[in-house]
């Protein structure tokens, strides 16, 4: 949407580090405390193909998967950010296509990947009811869809002022939806997991596994201030879905 264009656009600079340090990475880490990939095994299943990675920001993502054998496609709402994609690319020598785009609005055919991926991206700033859709859209049938954002529980007890969650519910669960916070500019979108599943298999989509994440040992305090080290070893701050196109 046009508002999260824009603030993106105004935050791009402030994820350049982040983003080198992504493409720098020879083992994927995910999440807000870098869980590795052997715990997480959010692409595990990738075994080559056409990848299109949904809401890429710096589109590190997408350069793991090119270093796994994909042939990635990057598309992301903000110039800024693809600008900052691009110029890791030049300094990692390795290309691919990135395209300024809405995920709920795809610009491909019908049936153009093998694999879709999002780490927060569409994942959180994409209104699932149009993400989704297009997502199962623009997959092959047996192709899988793997994303990653903040979890419900956390969502629920995540104050409205930043101050870190604890072990009391802050708003409802029943029509959770959309979600704009005080002291941000963006909007962001959160939906239950009974919400979830039934959207994913009215898109035809099968729920193959819902991973919850720890941080791992040795993990150190984030720079988010809505939730703590401590907490997030108790609740999972962050899940994964990972679903396939079957119907």
């Amino acid at each position: 949407m046009a508002l999260n264009r824009i603030v993106w656009d105004s935050w791009a600079d402030e994820w350049v580090a982040a983003g080198r340090r992504g493409w720098g990475d020879d083992q994927p880490q995910w999440g807000i405390y870098g869980a590795p990939e052997a715990e997480v095994g959010l692409i595990d299943p990738f075994d080559g193909g056409d990848v299109i990675e949904l809401g890429c920001g710096t589109a590190y993502v997408s350069a793991w998967l090119a270093r796994r054998g994909g042939r990635p496609v990057g598309i992301d709402n903000s110039a800024a950010q693809l600008a900052t994609a691009a110029s890791f690319q030049k300094e990692f020598d390795l290309r691919f296509p990135l395209i300024h785009g809405d995920a709920e609005r795809l610009p491909f055919v019908d049936e153009s990947f093998d694999f879709a991926i999002s780490e927060y991206g569409a994942a959180i700033w994409c209104d699932p009811y149009r993400w989704l859709p297009e997502a199962a859209r623009v997959l092959r049938h047996g192709g899988r869809l793997a994303f990653l954002g903040n979890s419900v529980l956390m969502t629920l007890c995540v104050h409205d002022d930043n101050e870190p969650a604890n072990d009391q519910l802050q708003r409802p669960q029943f029509g959770m939806h959309r979600l704009e916070w005080p002291d941000d500019p963006g909007v962001e979108f959160h939906i239950s997991h009974g919400d979830r599943i039934r959207l994913l298999r009215a898109c035809g989509f099968e729920v193959e596994n819902l991973i919850e994440l720890q941080p791992p040992v040795g993990a150190e305090e984030s720079r988010y201030p809505f939730v703590n080290l401590d907490w997030a070893r108790q609740w999972p701050t962050e899940e994964a879905w990972i679903v396939r196109k079957t119907g």
